[in-house]
């Protein structure tokens, strides 16, 4: 085998081995699991989630996937907390400790003083039988048979199990709080996720030139407009209603079927029924018509009065694609 096929080799062995042990976790979830998920919803406090190494990185990430999904949570570190940070703790918070072996020193020395203030302890572990496990009110049994380091030592599949059951927790707590959408969108208000989920036509168009001619406007006013408000297109008016677009496109064709354009007038090269989207609705509902229709440009309306226009480019700078 040579080195590249040998790479490959490992990779794919690392890969079918830690998904194994994901699905293996399925049997665990039984009533320990239901009663964990049932006090953490129940409780007045916080999550407090504690470990050593490379659980404390697990642990850190299972904070941020519960408080971005609407279960308020902080990061502990149990060294630290047996040297001062104990205070961390509250009344009604539920602690949660990560240990692949339960029997680690610091989490041993933890426990006792998470029992002594009346918390409730949850374990996650792949040890069933270790202190953890026996002293915890509920056990998450996160037991891997071996971990993808051909020497069973460095900490890999376990901590990818001791992942995916935080994930399994927060996922879980997520639908019993209903956490949709707009919740999802309040804790993540920055970067293009964010912006996929709160950001309005009505919050970009405003920043935008409202090009307008009117329907018996001049050709050579319709390309000035569509020049000075740089956005590609003009809406035709008349009666104070939009009645067609001009597009830089639709200019281009004109001057390729028509040698004499001087009698020509808005109307007689635009676009009738022009695809239109309300200011309310979502940006990126905004990027799923233009995308559809394959055009550049929707004219943006409201109660049926003329907003302006959103453009393709605008959505891209937004990062939503």
């Amino acid at each position: 085998m040579n080195a590249n096929k040998a790479i490959l080799e490992i990779a794919r062995k690392t890969i079918e081995n830690e998904g194994k042990a994901i699905l293996d976790l399925i049997p665990f979830l039984d009533t320990q699991f239901e009663g964990a998920v049932t006090a953490i919803f129940n409780s007045k406090g916080r999550v407090v989630i504690s470990g050593v190494g490379k659980s404390a990185l697990i642990a850190s990430k299972i904070v941020a996937t519960l408080n971005s999904t609407g279960t308020p949570s902080i990061f502990m570190h149990a060294a630290d907390a047996i040297h001062g940070d104990l205070g961390t703790i509250q009344n009604n918070d539920v602690v949660i400790c990560l240990s692949k072996s339960g029997n680690t020193e610091e989490i041993k020395m933890l426990i006792p003083l998470i029992k002594r203030g009346g918390n409730t302890l949850i374990g996650l572990t792949g040890n069933a039988e270790s202190v953890l496990a026996k002293q915890a009110d509920f056990v998450l049994n996160t037991y891997v048979e071996k971990e993808a380091c051909p020497n069973n030592l460095a900490p890999t599949t376990s901590t990818t199990a001791q992942l995916v059951m935080g994930d399994a927790l927060a996922i879980c707590l997520l639908e019993l709080r209903e956490f949709g959408k707009e919740d999802f969108a309040k804790y993540h208000p920055g970067g293009s996720l964010g912006k996929r989920l709160y950001l309005r036509v009505a919050d970009i168009v405003e920043t935008n030139e409202k090009p307008i001619v009117a329907a018996d406007a001049s050709v050579k006013e319709v390309i000035v407009e569509i020049s000075k408000k740089m956005l590609g297109v003009t809406a035709v008016m008349e009666n104070k209603e939009v009645v067609g677009v001009v597009t830089d496109g639709d200019i281009r064709r004109m001057l390729n079927k028509h040698d004499n354009i001087s009698t020509l007038t808005a109307k007689d090269i635009m676009t009738r029924a022009p695809k239109t989207i309300e200011a309310d609705i979502l940006a990126v509902k905004a990027m799923e018509l233009l995308k559809q229709h394959g055009i550049s440009q929707l004219l943006v309306v409201q109660d049926n009065e003329y907003k302006g226009v959103i453009h393709i480019h605008n959505l891209i700078n937004e990062g939503i694609t």
